[in-house]
């Protein structure tokens, strides 16, 4: 839910200094109001030099005390919370301009993929949430963490733009949430493949179309995205939960080499299972060269004038 018009006071106190001036109202020593309360002197210390929470067990022992209810000092101790936890984030964010600075966020702005913003804590909190992610500490671990295992990524530590390849292939990930696909098939996949080279031969201008729905039949969603700059990537080919993803970039469309690049990728769903991950053009960390020359036989076998079934 939105909030809107909230009012986030510059400065917000640790109700200890509250319970302080009550205590030198009430003429009372740290010691006689920690022996009135039941607990340890040392708690109660750390609590009136801020060192510490007061919890709301602390909260009803206090009001007995104090004669202050219970709920003043729990929504005391819940507000400055808040307080401490918001400057943490903005210190966050603010940390995060550098990071925020690698990836192209003009052009990202451009396709719409991020809101149009010169501000760098406001570029930070917009790829923070393109990205899916608390903080850039987590992009990192996320995107560049070498012994992470999460299906769908892997580590693009080795490679020459890291932030540019991930915000495009974060992209793909994003579409794919918009598009309800079937079940994967291998059988009908396989079935397709003449049909997909018949699109292939016939050269017609609007191919691409009549390729998503043959591919989005048999469970597998191809898409073209827009590339960015520095992004050597051709194509990549993953599984995002239990539906294969060959995502492509756009101006590939009218390239010769579109259909060995589709059938590359597609070889690597064919050949290679969930847990290959395909990019194509790309030195990364988890690269698996006899599984990129199975994919290029693959395409090659798929794409010649001399192929039958």
């Amino acid at each position: 839910m939105e909030i809107k018009n909230q009012y986030l006071p510059d400065v917000v106190l640790h109700p200890a200094i509250t319970l302080n001036e009550k205590l030198e109202e009430m003429g009372m020593s740290r010691k006689e109001f920690a022996l009135r309360t039941g607990k340890p002197e040392k708690t109660i210390i750390a609590v009136l030099k801020e060192e510490s929470s007061l919890t709301p067990e602390m909260a009803i022992l206090f009001e007995k005390v104090t004669q202050i209810p219970a709920q003043f000092w729990i929504n005391k101790q819940a507000r400055y919370n808040e307080y401490v936890a918001r400057k943490k984030h903005e210190q966050a964010i603010a940390n995060a301009a550098e990071w925020a600075s690698q990836f192209p966020y003009a052009e990202m702005a451009q396709h719409n993929w991020v809101v149009a913003t010169r501000n760098p804590d406001e570029r930070a909190v917009n790829l923070m949430n393109y990205f899916g992610v608390a903080s850039h500490i987590a992009w990192e671990k996320l995107y560049l963490e070498t012994e992470l295992k999460v299906a769908a990524y892997t580590s693009l530590k080795r490679t020459h733009q890291p932030y540019a390849i991930s915000a495009w292939l974060r992209q793909g990930e994003l579409k794919s949430k918009q598009i309800e696909t079937p079940d994967f098939d291998l059988k009908i996949l396989k079935r397709s493949i003449p049909k997909m080279r018949q699109l292939m031969i016939g050269q017609a201008i609007n191919f691409f179309e009549d390729l998503y729905e043959i591919c989005l039949q048999a469970g597998v969603l191809l898409l073209l995205t827009p590339s960015l700059p520095k992004v050597p990537l051709s194509g990549s080919t993953r599984w995002l939960n239990n539906t294969p993803l060959i995502q492509l970039k756009a101006q590939f469309k009218k390239d010769e080499n579109f259909w060995f690049t589709f059938f590359h990728e597609l070889g690597h769903i064919v050949l290679h299972g969930k847990k290959y991950i395909s990019l194509e053009n790309v030195d990364f960390a988890a690269v698996d060269y006899k599984k990129e020359e199975e994919a290029n036989q693959f395409a090659i076998s798929h794409t010649s004038p001399s192929f039958t079934r």
